[in-house]
């Protein structure tokens, strides 16, 4: 006999009693056992679920370090030494946060790539896309001020360019970056604001994450054909399908992970930071985190300040747009013969870009660093609009469950398509 309102259908009693009442194992059954999910998923499809573990591990060592850190600039630099030398497993705890958000960068880079290449930004997935973009640019922000609480030579001076910047805003520019700094230079106010944020923007990242999962769950899940499941037979329970196939994935993950952590821990930081800041002594190259590399290559690549900035920023914001931008009907780049290569540059330009923006701001660098800025605005801007007018994409299977079960592959000569402005 139902309790109140809602009646569970649990065997257990004691869940029984809690979700008669309070239907949170009801409502986790729906949305992660029963939800239907297209039964063609690859391993693309692992990194949403990797990046919800990798935010989890980085707000538990967070508080973890938060509770022996000390956000003065006379005290941060030994107050990480300590973390690292007397603390217990306080080395630990340092190497995994540290080296986390550069696992968290890799992860998101991959889930954004899966996301172009199959075009889960297309209706009606718009909005999923932009929570994706906002939850990006969230994670930025959090790096940045987390590199710069170790308070070494790279920390002090990163953070003294990159808030510099906002000085090329016209009339309030140097406002803002007084309001920054809370002062006339980096200085202590500077860091414990940045420490304050550091701490608080993950919480703010979990709670966008649950709207972006929420957003999930109303439209449903792309897939690598780019097609809508057309009943039952195209959709498989979540569980036990895809947890199993996630568990495969994040214990590769886990195992990458404890190799940086153990074996390479220093690898992706920089040696400066071992200096304690000294505002008297400039390094000889200040470069910012390599996950942040491309846009300060964008940044460098414009000889104007403001230019530099204002591009930087449209290097992002482009992307809240791009479901706009691309104008073809078909959404996964497996049935778009040109625009998969024109994609395929595009990640290629990324990738210099982000070699560009570790070298010198001189010379040949900055020309490369140029060349690939034009073609990753061209590509958004020009290419994929034009694109979807005159490319003539592959026919698109009649369902999902047609070319999985026959073992994937390219269509027979005369099988029978999806139209294309269905797709």
């Amino acid at each position: 006999m139902a309790i109140g309102l809602h009646d569970s259908d649990f065997k257990n009693p004691v869940v029984r009693w809690i979700d008669a009442r309070l239907p949170v194992f009801t409502m986790m059954q729906k949305e992660y056992g029963t939800f239907p999910t297209p039964r063609n998923f690859n391993y693309f499809w692992n990194f949403g679920a990797l990046a919800m573990i990798n935010l989890m591990i980085m707000i538990a060592t967070g508080i973890f370090l938060a509770m022996h850190y000390t956000p003065h600039t006379t005290m941060a630099f030994d107050s990480v030494e300590r973390i690292m030398r007397d603390v217990n497993y306080g080395w630990l705890l340092r190497y995994v946060h540290a080296n986390g958000a550069s696992m968290f960068f890799i992860v998101v880079y991959i889930h954004i790539w899966r996301g172009l290449w199959y075009g889960s930004y297309k209706a009606p997935r718009e909005l999923l896309w932009m929570l994706g973009v906002v939850i990006f640019l969230l994670m930025m922000a959090t790096a940045f001020m987390g590199y710069v609480l170790p308070w070494g030579q790279m920390s002090f001076w990163g953070a003294t360019v990159i808030t510099n910047l906002f000085s090329a805003i016209p009339l309030i520019g140097p406002d803002i970056v007084t309001w920054l700094w809370g002062g006339f230079s980096v200085d202590n106010p500077t860091l414990n604001r940045f420490y304050s944020l550091h701490y608080l923007l993950p919480f703010v990242i979990v709670g966008v994450v649950f709207l972006h999962v929420a957003a999930l769950h109303i439209t449903g899940s792309n897939n690598p054909l780019g097609i809508d499941p057309k009943g039952p037979q195209d959709t498989i329970p979540f569980h036990p399908y895809y947890t199993i196939k996630d568990s495969v994935g994040v214990v590769a993950y886990l195992v990458v992970f404890a190799i940086l952590v153990f074996f390479m821990p220093n690898y992706l930081g920089h040696p400066d930071n071992y200096i304690p800041a000294n505002p008297l002594v400039t390094p000889a190259h200040i470069v910012p985190e390599w996950y942040f590399l491309p846009y300060y290559a964008i940044l460098r690549a414009v000889p104007d300040k403001l230019g530099g900035v204002v591009l930087m920023f449209a290097s992002i914001a482009v992307l809240f747009v791009l479901p706009w931008l691309d104008t073809s009907p078909v959404r996964s780049m497996r049935f778009r013969p040109l625009a998969k290569w024109f994609l395929v540059l595009w990640g290629i330009c990324f990738l210099v870009l982000m070699w560009a923006g570790g070298k010198p701001a001189e010379g040949t660098y900055v020309a490369i660093a140029r060349v690939a800025t034009f073609y990753y605005f061209l590509y958004f801007l020009v290419i994929l609009p034009l694109l979807g007018r005159l490319e003539r994409p592959l026919s698109l299977p009649e369902s999902i469950a047609r070319p999985v079960l026959r073992g994937g592959g390219p269509l027979p000569a005369g099988a029978a398509a999806q139209p294309m402005e269905k797709a």
